[in-house]
């Protein structure tokens, strides 16, 4: 099984922006998109939702990797957890929205903070970033990201990893709690006291030993829904705080 890609790339970072989350008062004209030649309904559908998405429009105008970077920025506004000087670990990192996010909040690219960030696709570097591409399940490299954080510790570990789907809603979901599963044993290893475990979950009746595995580690464990999260999506994200390192 390998850890995911973040689709709708949309190149470097650019100066200026909002940086918070979109405002209402802004009409945009819906664009319908028709099947034609070879585009099937579904990727019809998945094209028009694409160029009617709101965030997809406000990542590009910042130059910002996807529309995910948003998902981030939205939690950490509401919880505050990314912070200067801090070791950031990202698993499934492509396209590089979240890496970029953290990085620019940990001031990784002043040498204050570090991002170190793993996906088994390649994706175009970001200041402040150390990329390895591979795999997160391989199992090398655990050892080899601990081996790229100062002190070989992380303050913080972000998981956006979404395993690729078979179509069988059941067998799609077990494997994607099995990444988030991966992902949280890999932060008890890393994390150092009081660090920060982000991961994405998805609603589907399995979460329970995850869940019960991060109340044993951590002070705190939320569910969070960002507005970036489209609202028909089963999607969620566990946010674990203040690990207690006494495993």
């Amino acid at each position: 099984m390998s850890s995911k890609g973040k689709s709708g790339g949309t190149g470097g970072p650019k100066k200026g922006g909002s940086r918070g989350s979109l405002s209402g008062g802004q009409r945009q004209l819906r664009t319908t998109v028709k099947t034609a030649r070879k585009r099937s309904v579904s990727s019809a559908r998945w094209l028009e939702r694409q160029l009617n998405d709101p965030y997809v429009a406000a990542s590009k105008r910042e130059g910002l990797r996807s529309r995910a970077a948003f998902k981030i920025r939205e939690i950490d506004a509401r919880y505050h957890f990314l912070k200067p000087g801090q070791r950031v670990i990202d698993l499934g990192a492509a396209p590089g929205g979240w890496s970029q996010e953290a990085a620019e909040r940990v001031k990784a690219a002043e040498g204050k903070g570090q991002v170190v960030a793993i996906d088994y696709l390649a994706f175009e570097p970001i200041p402040g970033v150390d990329i390895i591409e591979m795999d997160f399940t391989d199992p090398a490299a655990e050892n080899l990201l601990k081996s790229r954080l100062r002190g070989g510790r992380a303050d913080v570990v972000l998981s956006d990893m979404a395993a690729p789907t078979v179509g069988h809603a059941k067998t799609d979901h077990l494997r994607i709690m099995g990444l988030a599963e991966a992902a949280a044993a890999f932060a008890g290893d890393v994390l150092e006291p009081g660090g920060v475990f982000l991961c994405k979950v998805f609603q589907g009746g399995t979460e329970r030993d995850l869940l019960d595995m991060l109340k044993r580690d951590f002070q705190t464990v939320r569910h969070v829904k960002p507005p970036a999260s489209r609202a028909e999506s089963s999607e969620l994200y566990v946010l674990a705080t203040g690990f207690r390192g006494d495993r």
